[in-house]
């Protein structure tokens, strides 16, 4: 792609006020290559060779040599470097060397199962015996007998390893027994409370291989993180050598920083992000460059692709068609068919969420979109890396939002391009996460003492709990799940924390269009809501808390709505506390509140506010774990004096601060919760807490908690540089707040993060 004519054309559109932030020019690197202990059996040699593969790189060559030494190994380099032939050739030596072993590989969603079927099929075509298959919910019931059967390498995702295979091992004892490798790919998807569920299912595996005779080795590929051996051991319990130096060749990048431009420089406000992506996706588009517009919601997938449309309809009727929406919810014959027509060129380009920031193969792409950074430096380059793959020249561009974090790295690029990768955080040991497959374990065989060798020393405590729950049953050492207790599996959902689900349906039909999880739910389906299904806006109608289903129908409304919500936080226990700074800070558990009271609607393209309404919805309550912090009494003072506003200032600092975390932790803006109180009843002081979103918590605040100073010093840094008055989305309001980002207080919260961090180097307020 000539991105020099691209960049030079676009500041020639009538829309272009200044955008492009900073350009980053990354060069081409050449290939590293490596040497094999041992060779390759000869027909694996010519399969690659077929491929045009002659060499291994040096990461490839190393990976393969640790494997077959018989270590667990975790591979973490870019996105495409290669790290599939890592496992891939390991795996197939094993089915030729021993006709009874066997592989599972398990993908984070369905469309890289079927990618990674098509890669096998093409190094073991020639092997007659070594039939592989996709083992997931997309299968053909009268294929699933035969698969058990007779394949040697199950292609899963984790979905169906937890609710299909694990439940039903009797049927698997075949590939169980025999199993030689476990493959996990793209293992940095498994951070968080996705995360945490999978390696206590990765767990469950381990349990049954060792009680069917197996005991298999584990190769994970991931993208660079700061702890990819740690992250290894995290998920499966096991030690893990770490394979980290790329030797794969790169054509090169720019990489773009774009940030909307300013309606009003007192207020701060920014044209909205979608609008200026899609701006961005169409003029791409109209040049014929292959691109993938990445976002962060299904909702926002379509908006994009409407947006595009809209503006291709008048001057490019010809390009409307080769532009699509591509997200989770779909049929599989839906997203198949769109992967094939971008893979063959049919399509253009995608609006798409991170479900095609994986490693599937769609063809050549020139460009990449990012709508908003997308919560990690990992998954940044991740998205960035699917354009260039074809060794030519390519381009990425991250449109900001208008939020603390993008605008900071809007600011400081360094941040971005010169800051090491974050760490993947799990917590397998959080109870709420490891109760429910306790009882998954029990239901597949009764549990006993030794299994702590997989669970940890937690089992104990949690399974005496759910004892005294009537769930689990002691008998001769022995837990045994109860007999009112049938197929727990099913009423687990391993991507989220919640175990209630609710049903959209299509009021007219009665078509189910798609589930979400409880407080998604709540969130998003409350009567008088707007939800975005494949394109089309539906009105929510009603919300039946009993069935817990709503009802829909197809709505052209010219807005779209956003929750209200009050949250209350109290303090259970206090683990820890330490000072920091000026002040001190304080690590423990707390029960969050939260109640969704209303609705805004808002504009299109503009989010203008043009009404809100009350809604009667139940609270809905859990135990996380949280930070919280003390404001200095001389600051305290210096309010009062000053008759300023105590209140906006902490919910501003809580905003900003909130909103820079995910620069130190691997996680979305949405983990994250948090709330301020002047008088806090637990302490009986001013407080400010940030809480992880999830039950239990995932391990974000106590990395917040041990980073404070840091985090305060770039929260203070969010504040002060931005060019806004009094505050605006890009340093203290939040589009999550469910107050309407009221009270809030810009100079407030500058003198409380001063003070705090004895940074004198600005008058006070």
């Amino acid at each position: 792609m000539d991105v020099h004519s691209f960049l030079t054309y676009l500041q020639f559109v009538p829309w272009y006020k200044d955008q492009l932030v900073h350009r980053e020019s990354i060069p081409p690197r050449a290939a590293e290559y490596g040497e094999l202990d041992a060779p390759l059996h000869p027909r694996l040699s010519e399969a690659l060779a077929e491929q045009g593969i002659d060499a291994l790189y040096t990461h490839q060559a190393e990976a393969i040599n640790q494997i077959r030494r018989g270590e667990n190994v975790i591979v973490a380099t870019p996105a495409a470097s290669g790290k599939s032939l890592c496992y891939q050739l390991p795996v197939v030596e094993a089915l030729i060397e021993d006709r009874s072993a066997c592989a599972l590989y398990v993908f984070p969603t369905k469309a890289l199962s079927q990618d990674q079927s098509e890669s096998l099929e093409s190094l073991t075509a020639w092997l007659g015996g070594a039939r592989h298959a996709v083992y997931d919910g997309d299968t053909p019931r009268h294929d699933r007998g035969s698969i058990r059967r007779s394949s040697r390498v199950v292609i899963t995702n984790p979905d169906m390893l937890h609710v299909g295979i694990l439940p039903n091992h009797r049927a698997w004892y075949r590939l169980l027994r025999n199993l030689r490798y476990v493959v996990i790919d793209e293992a940095h998807v498994f951070r968080g409370v996705f995360g945490s569920h999978f390696a206590n299912v990765l767990r469950r595996l381990r349990r049954l291989c060792r009680q069917f005779g197996s005991d298999p080795q584990f190769v994970l590929s991931s993208a660079t993180v700061a702890n990819p051996g740690e992250h290894a051991q995290q998920l499966t319990g096991l030690p893990f050598r770490v394979v980290n130096r790329d030797g794969s060749s790169s054509g090169g990048k720019d990489f773009l920083f774009w940030n909307p431009p300013l309606l009003d420089f007192a207020e701060g406000s920014r044209l909205s992000t979608n609008a200026e992506t899609a701006r961005i996706f169409a003029e791409l588009l109209r040049r014929r460059v292959r691109t993938l517009a990445f976002v962060k919601s299904r909702q926002l997938a379509e908006l994009v692709y409407l947006y595009a449309r809209r503006q291709l309809e008048d001057t490019d009727p010809a390009i409307v068609d080769r532009v699509s929406p591509y997200r989770g919810g779909y049929m599989p014959e839906e997203r198949r068919r769109i992967e094939r027509e971008l893979y063959n060129g049919r399509l253009l380009g995608l609006a798409t969420t991170n479900a095609l920031e994986l490693g599937i193969n769609v063809g050549d792409l020139d460009a990449t979109l990012l709508n908003g950074y997308p919560g990690s430096i990992a998954s940044a380059w991740q998205q960035a890396a699917r354009s260039g793959r074809s060794g030519d020249r390519s381009l990425s561009v991250l449109v900001a939002l208008d939020d603390p974090l993008d605008q900071y790295l809007m600011r400081h690029p360094e941040a971005f391009f010169g800051r090491s990768h974050e760490r993947a955080l799990t917590s397998p040991e959080n109870e709420y996460i490891l109760k429910p497959h306790l009882l998954c374990a029990a239901y597949e065989a009764p549990l006993t003492m030794a299994d702590t060798e997989f669970f940890g020393p937690d089992l104990l405590l949690c399974a005496a709990e759910l004892q005294e729950d009537g769930l689990l049953n002691a008998v001769d050492g022995r837990w045994h799940l109860s007999p009112e207790t049938y197929y727990p599996a099913e009423s687990v959902n391993i991507r989220s924390a919640s175990t209630r689900t609710y049903t959209l349906v299509d009021d007219p039909t009665g078509l189910i269009l798609e589930t979400l999880d409880e407080m998604g739910a709540l969130l998003q389906l409350h009567p008088g809501g707007i939800y975005l299904h494949q394109g089309e806006q539906y009105l929510v109608k009603a919300l039946d808390l009993d069935s817990r289903t709503a009802y829909a129908s197809r709505e052209d409304a010219p807005y779209y709505t956003q929750a209200r919500d009050f949250t209350d936080t109290r303090v259970l226990r206090v683990f820890k506390w330490k000072p920091a700074g000026n002040t001190r800070v304080y690590l423990g558990e707390v029960r969050v509140s939260t109640t969704v009271v209303g609705f805004f609607r808002r504009a299109h393209m503009t989010g203008e506010l043009l009404g809100s309404e009350d809604v009667d919805l139940p609270a809905q309550s859990y135990d996380t774990i949280a930070l919280w912090f003390d404001v200095p009494e001389c600051t305290l003072e210096t309010i009062r004096m000053g008759r300023m506003h105590l209140a906006g200032g902490l919910h501003a600092v809580e905003h900003a601060a909130i909103g820079v975390l995910p620069l130190f932790a691997m996680c979305d803006r949405n983990d994250i919760g948090g709330i301020t109180t002047p008088l806090h009843p637990d302490t009986g002081r001013p407080q400010v807490f940030i809480h992880d979103a999830h039950p239990g918590g995932v391990g974000i605040s106590e990395l917040g908690y041990d980073l404070i100073d840091q985090l305060w010093k770039t929260t203070l840094q969010a504040i002060s540089e931005c060019v806004c008055e009094s505050g605006c989305p890009g340093c203290i309001q939040s589009p999550k707040c469910g107050s309407n980002n009221q009270p809030l207080d810009k100079a407030v919260a500058e003198l409380i993060l001063r003070d705090i961090t004895a940074q004198a180097d600005g008058p006070r307020p």
